[in-house]
This record gives structure tokens, sequence and C-alpha cells, in this order.
């Protein structure tokens, strides 16, 4: 942690752990190398730690920022992590439709699409895991 501000990196670690999940987070740093660790690292303090972290906008509220960016951008691999984060952050399945129908509106009825059968598998997922939501 060299590089970084090590109480920003501790902050963004926890944040990081709240949405989407220690085990996966953890699975994450694990898997970093001497290559990707400082990315990590970096991502972790910086997203986490410094953009989640201030306080100034809930969780819940970011979440739904996040999906539909993501959204927009088509980085459907993210979207699901964030969509899984989302449901953790107290985001319902009404309100992830409401975002998936402002994305396909700005963004294209296709990624739309996407957004919808991504949404559906996590849903599915978190049904199985036994995760509360409202539907």
């Amino acid at each position: 942690m060299s590089q970084f501000d090590e109480d920003l990196f501790l902050k963004g670690l926890e944040q990081r752990k709240a949405t989407l999940g220690a085990e996966y987070v953890q699975s994450n740093l694990d898997a970093a190398d001497e290559f990707t660790r400082p990315f990590q690292e970096a991502m972790t303090a910086w997203c986490w730690g410094f953009g989640w972290g201030d306080g100034a906008i809930d969780a819940k509220t970011r979440s739904m920022m996040n999906l539909a960016m993501l959204g927009a951008l088509g980085r459907l691999h993210e979207w699901e992590v964030h969509c899984k984060g989302a449901l953790t952050n107290g985001v319902t399945p009404e309100q992830i439709r409401a975002i998936i129908h402002v994305v396909a509106i700005y963004c294209g009825v296709p990624m739309g699409l996407e957004c919808f059968r991504v949404a559906r598998k996590v849903l599915a997922e978190a049904e199985i895991a036994g995760t509360p939501h409202s539907s």
C-alpha cells in the first residue's frame, strides 16, 4: 500500500465488502498478483474509499446510479456484479426494472434487453440463495 493512503484503502475495503460481499471481494484480492495488485488497491481506495466513502449519497442511491451508468456503457459483467450489490443495498426488483427502462430509452432497446437478461439471472440466483428482496 505504498502508493495509497492506508485509511482510504481500509475505508474502501469496508464499503466494497458491504456492497459486493466479503467473499467476492476477498477472492478478487487473493487472485491479484504482482501485476494486478496495484490496480486492486487503487480501485478499492479510489472507487470505494473516495467515491463511495464520502457519505454524501447513500449506498442504495449509488447502486442505482452505478446500474444506470454501467448499463449505458454496456459493461455487463460489472453490471451483474453491481446488480447483486444493489440488492444488498436495498434496491428492489421494481427499481432495477425502472433503471433498465431508462437505460433502454437513452441507450437503446438492445442494451435494455441485455440488462434484463442479466437482472433475471441475478434475481433468480438471489431467490435460490434466499436473499430477501421485494418482488
